[in-house]
């Protein structure tokens, strides 16, 4: 059975990301994924204070709700993460979080001190976002920031689903389709560690 973790990065709890998410997490416990579910906004978490205290065992010094998340981590297969996008990256609720994984990018790099190109992913990541506007590039920022962020986890960002034009809470409801493309991005997710898994 693999273990996910999904990450809640809206600063609303019924925003367009989070319902996406929901059906994702759904899909994934359909395929027999044990998901355990984290909303960001309701966690007490510091932003990364550089103190440098991580250096020494990759943990970070900041005792905080981020200690829980960090061991939920690593005892991961998979990750959800959703975000909308704000100035085209991630929200402040998911971007305090990635600053406090840089303990994680110290314990990899630093602590086991191995290189980049001998360190195959452990993880599978599916990343879920939506934007306002309508624009080309508008998730060349956060999918940059995503697939940085998910290296420093030993994640592999194995699918993205980005949404154009979505913007009030519950606008995703109006399309039935983004909901059911996220159940079965979760399904496929589970199905995808398992292969991994016997490998």
């Amino acid at each position: 059975m693999p273990k996910i973790l999904a990450i809640y990065g809206s600063p609303r709890r019924r925003g367009n990301t989070a319902l996406l998410l929901q059906q994702a997490v759904s899909g994934a416990r359909e395929a027999g994924a044990d998901v355990e579910e984290v909303v960001l906004r309701d966690l007490k978490i510091s932003p990364c204070l550089e103190i440098y205290g991580c250096t020494k065992t990759g943990r970070c010094a900041i005792q905080d709700d981020f200690q829980k998340v960090y061991d939920q981590i690593l005892e991961s297969q998979g990750i959800l993460l959703a975000s909308p996008v704000f100035f085209y990256t991630v929200s402040a609720h998911t971007k305090i979080l990635m600053d406090r994984c840089q303990s994680l990018w110290v314990r990899k790099y630093w602590v086991q001190g191995l290189p980049p190109e001998k360190r195959p992913a452990r993880r599978k990541g599916l990343f879920i976002s939506v934007a306002a506007t309508k624009g080309k590039k508008l998730f060349d920022g956060i999918l940059l920031t995503v697939r940085y962020y998910f290296d420093a986890l030993d994640c592999e960002l194995w699918r993205s689903l980005l949404y154009r034009g979505l913007d009030a809470e519950g606008d995703v409801l109006a399309h039935p389709e983004y909901l059911e493309e996220a159940r079965h991005a979760g399904q496929e997710l589970c199905s995808a560690l398992e292969g991994s898994a016997r490998v």
